[in-house]
């Protein structure tokens, strides 16, 4: 962290060799800063650039053609025409200059001008890896805001979209921006997160992850409270519900705010099937929550203290195969819980091909060699296998992170006090999520606290002529979304 410095403007000196060597001083003689003269009739001029930030193509076709091919009028009007800025203060020229910009200084002239040759290497617009869905858009940001900021006002051609820029970290300089709807969005959440924004102070921001710790409410809680996501669609949705996305440059990954826990199990497929089979879909994902968390424990507590409730039938085949285990349960569960882990890992380290080969190898050998060796039951592994599913189900990798640690003192709190300390562990997690807000919004709304409205899209979800309001989560300035013509139709039919 560091204290945010103003720097002394520097007007441009009258002559270009002044300026040159400043410029020089300023960046240290860094060796990629070149300099080159431009034969300009009757005047002494020259620019420099960043030779690693700026395009040579750029440089030849836009400053040095058009500069040779002027004969005679006004060079200052061709230089306008050339879309280049006039600036007199060459510490505003430093920081231009080191993001891929060249400054023309001409002899006796109180001002320079610069023009923008920045180098661009993005990558095409794909369907992002971690989020992928059956139908709908395949479209992905990329390290571009620009581009990004394209793909979100191609589908919302509205006047209300708002982009507000920052430049974030004292070294690093970064661009970011918060996107909005003007007429939904609430002011009172604009205003909250333009202050957390304004309020960060220090030398190193180089993504929006780095953003989301500075600005969320509850930096030691184990759950998200900023939506990650590469997806435009699901930025685009969430802004029509009167959300705020942030985006930065270098980062595909947009930040939504405020959310609750239940959009972390949302995703567009939901949208894109029927209400029937997206609300199905979207209950397997919540359930898989709750088998994510509790069934390592259960199994631990069935096996150590409550083993009456296991049926007859399965009493002596279960008996079995954990009798000659040498150590308790939760050893048992910690080693193959860590081991998957491991593999987990390991496979997304590895290169793309050997990383799955790790993966489905590694856990069938390990698997099998760890049970012939008398280490593990057959029903942890089981156990261990379906909690592994359970946990890569959910849409959002940063919950699935949580849900996967917070397994584990679930897992020590059963195999101390059996059920009772599952329950104990539940009631917990449950009032931390209770509690737990999002830019002022109860994060586990619309369960606490309860507002039956918006259960409509919440467990499952419903036709879409049905969701006649918006989300009252984020507090939008209109709530209505649609007519009741819809409805009408629906009943009509």
């Amino acid at each position: 962290m560091s204290k945010k410095s103003v720097l002394t403007p520097q007007p441009v000196f009258p002559t270009v060799e002044e300026n040159i060597h400043y410029l020089k001083e300023a960046l240290f003689h860094t060796d990629d800063l070149v300099r080159q003269k431009v034969s300009i009739p009757g005047q002494t001029s020259e620019f420099l650039f960043m030779h690693s930030m700026c395009d040579q193509s750029k440089i030849r076709e836009e400053i040095l053609k058009p500069i040779l091919q002027q004969k005679d009028g006004d060079l200052e009007e061709l230089l306008i025409a050339m879309r280049a800025n006039k600036h007199g203060d060459l510490e505003q020229v430093i920081d231009l200059l080191v993001k891929g910009n060249a400054v023309l200084f001409i002899e006796g002239m109180e001002d320079c001008f610069v023009i923008e040759v920045k180098a661009s290497h993005v990558r095409n617009v794909a369907e992002p890896n971690n989020e992928k869905i059956v139908e709908g858009s395949h479209e992905g940001f990329v390290e571009s805001i620009s581009i990004n900021l394209q793909l979100v006002r191609k589908h919302i051609e509205n006047r209300n979209l708002v982009v507000k820029r920052y430049k974030l970290g004292n070294e690093t300089k970064i661009e970011a921006v918060i996107v909005y709807l003007q007429n939904l969005a609430n002011p009172k959440l604009i205003e909250e997160v333009d202050l957390r924004i304004q309020n960060i102070d220090a030398d190193n921001i180089t993504s929006s992850e780095f953003i989301e710790e500075y600005i969320e409410d509850t930096s030691f809680s184990p759950f998200p409270q900023l939506l990650h996501t590469e997806r435009p669609d699901r930025v685009i949705g969430n802004l029509l519900e009167g959300r705020v996305a942030l985006l930065a440059e270098g980062s595909p990954t947009a930040l939504i705010m405020p959310v609750t826990f239940f959009a972390f199990y949302q995703s567009p497929d939901d949208y894109s099937f029927r209400s029937v089979q997206g609300s199905f879909i979207r209950f397997i994902r919540l359930f898989s929550f709750a088998i994510a968390i509790c069934l390592p424990a259960y199994y631990i507590a069935v096996v150590s203290f409550h083993y009456e409730v296991i049926p007859q039938d399965l009493l002596l085949p279960i008996k079995s195969s954990i009798e000659h285990i040498p150590y308790p349960p939760i050893l048992e569960a910690l080693f193959m819980e860590l081991t998957i882990e491991l593999l987990r890992e390991a496979g997304i380290r590895l290169p793309g091909p050997v990383g799955q080969t790790i993966g489905i190898v590694g856990g069938l050998v390990i698997g099998d060699a760890v049970v012939k060796a008398g280490l593990v039951s057959n029903a942890m592994i089981i156990v261990v296998a379906l909690t592994a599913i359970a946990s890569f189900v959910v849409p959002s990798h940063e919950m699935s992170a949580s849900v996967r640690i917070l397994r584990f003192p679930v897992m020590i709190a059963a195999s101390l006090f059996g059920f009772f300390g599952i329950v104990y562990s539940v009631m917990i997690i449950l009032i931390h999520l209770c509690i737990l807000e999002s830019f002022g919004t109860p994060y586990f709304a619309p369960a606490a606290p309860f507002r039956w409205k918006d259960w409509k899209d919440t467990i499952i979800r419903f036709p879409q002529w049905a969701l006649k309001q918006r989300s009252n989560d984020p507090a939008p300035q209109k709530l209505d979304q649609q007519g009741s013509s819809g409805e009408e139709q629906q009943n009509d039919d």
